[in-house]
């Protein structure tokens, strides 16, 4: 949408928020602000005088009627902070107050990303009824917001959405010739489509989503920001600090990125399918050793060919005609970011390969009415991590290093191929990285959460993280790989992130948690019911 382009304030008050505002580094590492770096200044400006008008939720959103939500105004090119301008949409809960003990004084807004990216952080705000989240609830506004492309928030498109739900698929660990050329063909035309459905689609990265981020601060009236950050939003916060130190209140890394430039994106990528075959190993161990509740195999082999039993079927007769091996492969993924799913995802495979498919078409087929959503989370993060960086543009690397890596990482190696193969062919401009890094003393200290076994975010982002955050403390919990543990279930963590958030407080050296407790097997008669199962 466009608005209009005036400036806020006199001419002195923009030179003296150009002192505090302009970022401590240029994306290009330069001292000297950039015409972008500039226009940050302008849209803050202009952000802090506006603020946000809160009101209901639309109906799109679907929220409860306790949360409000309203627009911010940004620039689609900081460099032309007087042209094109797109709105984002936010929410927010208003802080209790009160955590049950007693009044609690308000600390501010609490900003809150999912990651992605892609990921919309709108429904975030709920959070605060639950348990993990009601002292902090007391003391912050929680705060959500769609980034630039995500939802109402200008968003991208770059296919038909019923296309791209298409089921049932394929995904073989080892493709042949043909059907890697029928995959280049698509990702050429994927990229084409991204470029011809949104003309400034070069805007959607993660340097102008920072830039988003400060503006939603100075909208918020905020003059430092508090943020927590998960997955991808680990990385987001962190090219926030390297340009924005001053502006830095609190801010919680939560399964962090690799933000080493060198691994962005194309070897973190790499790093990634190895790590979910460390999981997919941990998750057949735990249905091995739950035998008598599965019957899928009393060792992590034979449940592996329980699963290749299932993928052959599938691949001759889809389940429900919706759920192929591609289908199959997707849900079992999903079961390496979270292990809350291996009892249901366990429970489907028993009794598919037992004659039962519904539990497995419940869980594993597309959804017609989540098909816009997910096409539109898609293209958000293709455009920003092809934009991000230079990718290869020779199939022949992919292939090379990818074959490699499916030798000893079958599991998820060629799937994430298929997935980023588009930034081979991509038509906008690539930037470099920024080079994330803050110096000990620059920016208050900062918390770091990982699982040590995190296959989404392997744990070595987060020793990365650290080296480069300066003053920044991890908390490790250890032995398991659930992705995002702030909030969760493990009350270690959570006795942590509190006293953060809360106080200020960061352990004096890095902390470690004992693992939370291993899901428990579903019963047999539990299993045989899908509804049940979800």
């Amino acid at each position: 949408m466009r608005a209009a382009a005036a400036r806020y304030g006199t001419a002195g008050t923009l030179a003296l928020s150009a002192l505090v505002v302009a970022p401590a580094q240029s994306a290009s590492g330069a001292t000297a602000p950039s015409a972008a770096d500039r226009g940050v200044v302008v849209a803050a400006e202009r952000a802090e005088a506006a603020g946000i008008r809160w009101g209901a939720c639309p109906k799109a959103e679907d929220m409860p009627p306790s949360l409000k939500c309203g627009t911010v105004i940004v620039p689609l090119d900081y460099a032309r902070p007087g042209g094109k301008q797109i709105r984002l949409t936010v929410s927010r809960a208003r802080a209790t107050g009160g955590d049950g003990r007693g009044k609690v004084a308000r600390q501010g807004s609490l900003v809150y990303n999912p990651g992605g990216p892609g990921g919309s952080g709108m429904h975030f705000p709920v959070m605060g009824i639950m348990p993990e989240w009601k002292r902090v609830a007391a003391a912050y506004d929680l705060v959500g917001y769609a980034p630039r492309g995500v939802g109402r928030s200008a968003p991208l498109s770059c296919q038909n959405p019923e296309r791209f739900i298409k089921a049932p698929t394929s995904a073989p660990s080892h493709p042949g010739a043909a059907y890697k050329k029928a995959r280049i063909a698509k990702a050429k035309a994927h990229a084409r489509g991204c470029a011809a459905r949104n003309p400034g689609l070069r805007h959607y990265t993660t340097l102008n989503n920072a830039r988003d981020l400060d503006v939603l601060r100075a909208a918020l009236g905020e003059r430092r920001l508090t943020f927590v950050g998960a997955s991808y939003g680990t990385y987001l916060g962190a090219v926030y600090a390297t340009l924005f130190p001053s502006h830095v209140r609190r801010m919680v890394f939560d399964s962090a990125v690799n933000p080493d430039p060198a691994q962005i994106w194309y070897r973190n990528n790499l790093d990634q399918s190895a790590a979910f075959e460390r999981r997919w190993a941990d998750f057949r161990a735990w249905m091995a050793k739950h035998h008598a509740a599965y019957g899928l195999g009393r060792t992590p082999e034979a449940v592996m060919r329980s699963y290749d039993r299932a993928n052959r079927k599938l691949a001759r007769e889809p389940a429900g005609g919706k759920v192929g091996p591609g289908e199959l492969q997707a849900a079992f993924l999903q079961a390496g970011y979270y292990d809350d799913y291996w009892p249901m995802r366990a429970a489907a495979l028993s009794q598919y390969l037992k004659g039962n498919p519904e539990p497995l078409v419940e869980q594993a087929a597309p959804e017609p009415r989540a098909a816009a959503e997910a096409e539109n989370v898609n293209a958000v993060y293709t455009a920003v991590e092809c934009n991000d960086a230079p990718w290869p543009t020779d199939f022949g690397t992919w292939d090379r290093d990818n074959s490699l890596l499916a030798r000893s990482a079958p599991f998820e190696t060629w799937e994430n191929v298929w997935m980023n193969l588009p930034c081979a062919y991509w038509p906008a401009p690539r930037q470099q990285p920024v080079d994330v890094r803050t110096a000990e003393g620059e920016l208050p200290p900062t918390l770091i959460l990982a699982g040590e076994r995190d296959a989404a975010t392997p744990y070595e982002g987060a020793l990365e993280m650290r080296r480069r955050m300066g003053g920044s403390a991890l908390v490790t919990e250890r032995g398991t790989g659930t992705h995002g543990i702030g909030g969760g279930g493990n009350a270690c963590v959570n006795r942590h992130l509190e006293a953060y958030l809360l106080k200020g407080r960061v352990p004096a050296r890095d902390a470690s948690c004992a693992p939370r407790r291993e899901p428990e097997p579903q019963t047999a008669e539990r299993a045989a019911r899908p509804a049940e199962a979800l």
